[in-house]
């Protein structure tokens, strides 16, 4: 049976590599082996990604969560509230290097500059001090645009080294991120419960029953009196109506250990409704 593994495409984006690190340690994982057969499926955005999921498109997805620099990415944040019945089974913290792609002769020619929003906002600094007289273009991807760039050559796009490899194009710049030590958070989902033993983390999401003082402090004093870390609290628009909002926490504790039962059954207490995305553990991928 082919492993079917849904990711934010064309071909060559961070998703794919990421995806590709996943395979690399479920082949190394001693609890799972023999897998002999797997396919990529690229999605042209992160929610279609995760949707393909949802209607048994594709086994497993790999979203990017967050961003050392830039934060969380809201598109896969929004979509997993809007799903059900998908888990978190992995976390991949990946090292992102941005190249600037382009068949232009020097910087000084480039005229337009695509990529991802995350990835020109993570080289806003670069650009800003390079390439100060571009026009800058949102893109669904990092690799959306390459293909135009062989007939723009007042065009560029960024992108991964990797990628200008995949499609055989020039790198006009490296390492043009403002801060070396960039990575992205990934997310493994699946549709079915997490079965390995001993996760690290839980990720969940709940709205308050009222926008009422202490409403929030209630739920989250919940984990601090049990002495339960949060790594990451974020809020997100419920999309219903101005000043309501969803929490999304990120815990350092397993869903199945019993001060986490204890806890969430406390918390309900609190919450309208409350999203338990999944325990997992959190593997760092080493620079190749």
């Amino acid at each position: 049976m082919t492993l079917k593994i849904a990711h934010l495409g064309p071909p060559g984006t961070y998703s794919e590599q990421a995806a590709l690190s996943y395979l690399t340690w479920l082949n190394n994982h001693q609890e799972i082996t023999n897998l002999k057969s797997f396919e990529l499926c690229p999605y042209p955005t992160i929610s279609q990604s995760l949707q393909a999921v949802a209607k048994s498109e594709a086994a497993i997805a790999v979203v990017p969560v967050e961003n050392s620099i830039e934060g969380s990415v809201n598109m896969t944040l929004d979509t997993l509230w809007q799903l059900d019945n998908l888990k978190i089974h992995l976390a991949l913290i990946l090292p992102i290097q941005h190249t600037l792609i382009s068949f232009a002769k020097s910087l000084d020619s480039i005229k337009n500059v695509y990529s991802h929003p995350q990835a020109l906002a993570q080289c806003q600094g670069w650009i800003s001090q390079l390439l100060p007289n571009v026009k800058v273009t949102p893109s669904n991807s990092t690799t959306e645009a390459l293909q135009r760039l062989e007939q723009e050559t007042t065009t560029a796009a960024i992108s991964s080294s990797r990628a200008a490899q995949l499609y055989n194009l020039p790198i006009l710049a490296s390492g043009i991120n403002d801060y070396p030590e960039n990575c992205t958070r990934f997310w493994v989902v699946r549709s079915e419960e997490n079965n390995i033993s001993a996760c690290t983390h839980t990720s969940l999401a709940f709205s308050a029953p009222a926008n009422v003082p202490g409403a929030l402090v209630k739920a989250l004093q919940v984990f601090a009196h049990l002495g339960i870390n949060l790594s990451r609290i974020e809020s997100r628009p419920t999309k219903r109506s101005l000043g309501e909002y969803l929490f999304y926490l990120d815990i350092e504790a397993d869903v199945n250990a019993q001060i986490m039962i204890s806890a969430l059954e406390e918390l309900q207490n609190y919450t309208e409704v409350l999203k338990i995305f999944g325990s997992y553990s959190v593997v760092t991928i080493s620079e190749s």
